[in-house]
């Protein structure tokens, strides 16, 4: 059993960095534009009704902030990880080198069901604001091909099509090249922080202070489904930190990037912290300027508005009588969770990348196009069972899975940095966490606090795949570890560069 807490030597990952088919091709601010792709969409264009109508009401904006705060001694735990392991796998590959492996395998497992999760919610929320623009052009498509079979309120087959069909569009879009894609990204992210500045400056106009009264209403029950759920006062600010939580993991992927950045060590903790603090803030004005245009109660998917709570801020301004806004807001989102549904699945990607090349899963994860160098093969495979999850299963389910696997492993991450400043004080670090026994409890308390905050049913499938992923490691993964193996022998012989000189001549050859 001594085994299974088994640490990979910096050694190893030196090798991994130097030996990486991947091309270096993202500066800091395609690495901060990946973060902000990602962190701006479902949270803004979607969640914001969820979170108001059945967990906070116009309080919505505290629930930012506490999921805001609880990010910030996440990231700054990850930006020094960033800066001594410039790898990708993330959270994976930082507990990999300091806690042991049954510990990294379990982060990495949570880490799929995180990345895997928020892409299918990503594009379910693609596929309401698609919807609503074909309306607004007189198109409609039939409700048994827009619906997921637990949603479609009529009989025979339905299914979700365009949430299946726009993870496919992204995975053609990545499978040609990272460049690429971080392009196609950075003009989707200036489109899409002009939205959202739009939406605050715009809103601003047409917001009834009114909506805001009482700011934390009255604890009451609200019906989720057929069934009855308690909201609102205090508990339920928190449960909504805990709801729309998965909204902030843009900054995580930053650090799945690692392996293609320029200067990894440098950019990747600049480009965690400054996308974290710009969307923070943007969400919570936001939230503030929604909550006040439409009363938290009218998100009610049973009441008059049915479709607010699907495309909450294009319904705001149509609701205020603004529909010429509507039409602005509902293209920008449509197109701009495109860029977040592709951030996801390339971070998932390179998680796996990073999973196969340790032998802890299939090799077919970390084989890499020659041409394109990407990892078409695991793209591909992820594409198809992304694409068919979405469209056969409910947004409020899979936001809550997201959100688990997030805080299980912003946690882990406080707790994996903590150890290995204690365990190599030595080791360069170009970023420092500043107060780091204070800013670890912190973290780990915060979004341990979240976690308990999440629905039963959440809590419940979670802890099954952690165990599902547990018994898969103790069949597959222990056996096949390249560690357990001695795989790095070879490599490591031939690998005398130290880790630090990278960056150097990485700069150099560009």
């Amino acid at each position: 059993m001594s085994k299974i807490w088994t640490k990979k030597p910096m050694s190893a990952f030196e090798a991994d960095v130097k030996s990486s088919e991947l091309k270096r091709v993202l500066g800091k601010w395609s690495l901060t534009a990946i973060g902000i792709g990602a962190i701006i969409g479902g949270g803004i264009f979607v969640l914001t009704g969820t979170g108001a109508y059945y967990h906070a009401g116009p309080a919505l904006a505290l629930s930012f902030v506490i999921a805001g705060i609880a990010c910030v001694f996440a990231a700054l735990c990850y930006s020094e990880f960033a800066s001594i392991l410039p790898v990708e796998g993330s959270a994976y590959a930082y507990a990999y080198g300091t806690v042991g492996e049954i510990f990294a395998w379990i982060i990495g497992w949570g880490l799929i069901l995180e990345y895997a999760m928020g892409s299918m919610t990503v594009a379910v929320s693609w596929s309401g604001y698609f919807n609503k623009l074909l309306k607004m052009f007189g198109l409609h498509l039939p409700d048994y091909l827009t619906s997921d079979p637990a949603s479609y309120t009529g009989e025979g087959f339905s299914m979700n099509l365009p949430a299946f069909l726009i993870v496919l569009f992204v995975i053609s879009i990545l499978i040609k090249g990272t460049k690429e894609a971080a392009k196609a990204n950075n003009l989707i992210v200036i489109m899409k922080v002009s939205a959202v500045l739009f939406v605050i400056i715009a809103g601003v106009f047409f917001i009834n202070a009114e909506n805001w009264n009482p700011f934390i209403p009255e604890v009451a029950k609200v019906m989720e489904g057929d069934k009855a759920k308690e909201a609102y006062g205090i508990q339920g600010i928190v449960s909504g930190a805990a709801a729309i939580f998965f909204a902030y993991v843009g900054f995580d992927a930053v650090s799945t990037q690692a392996g293609e950045a320029i200067n990894p060590k440098k950019d990747v903790p600049f480009a965690i912290i400054t996308s974290l603090l710009v969307c923070t803030v943007l969400y919570i004005l936001v939230s503030l300027v929604l909550t006040g245009m439409m009363h938290y109660t009218d998100f009610n998917p049973q009441g008059k508005f049915p479709d607010a709570i699907k495309a909450p801020v294009a319904y705001a301004f149509e609701i205020a009588g603004q529909g010429w806004a509507g039409y602005i807001i509902t293209i920008a989102a449509t197109v701009g969770l495109v860029s977040v549904l592709m951030v996801m699945i390339m971070g998932q990607s390179r998680i796996f990348l990073g999973m196969s090349k340790d032998g802890l899963i299939p090799k077919m994860f970390s084989d890499v196009h020659p041409v394109r160098k990407t990892p078409a093969k695991s793209l591909m495979l992820l594409g198809i069972v992304i694409a068919t999850i979405a469209a056969f299963t409910p947004i409020s389910k899979l936001a809550d899975m997201t959100s688990f696997g997030t805080l299980f492993a912003f946690t882990m991450v406080c707790v994996a940095v903590w150890i290995l400043r204690k365990k190599e004080p030595n080791l360069p670090r170009n970023f420092k966490v500043p107060a780091l026994p204070i800013i670890a409890t912190l973290g780990i308390v915060i979004n341990v606090y979240l976690i308990w905050n999440l629905s039963h049913e959440a809590k419940a499938l979670s802890t099954g795949w952690l165990l599902l992923g547990v018994i898969i490691y103790f069949l597959y993964s222990i056996r096949n570890s390249k560690l357990h193996k001695e795989g790095y022998g070879e490599t490591l012989k031939a690998e005398q560069q130290p880790l630090q000189d990278i960056d150097i001549d990485i700069d150099n050859k560009d």
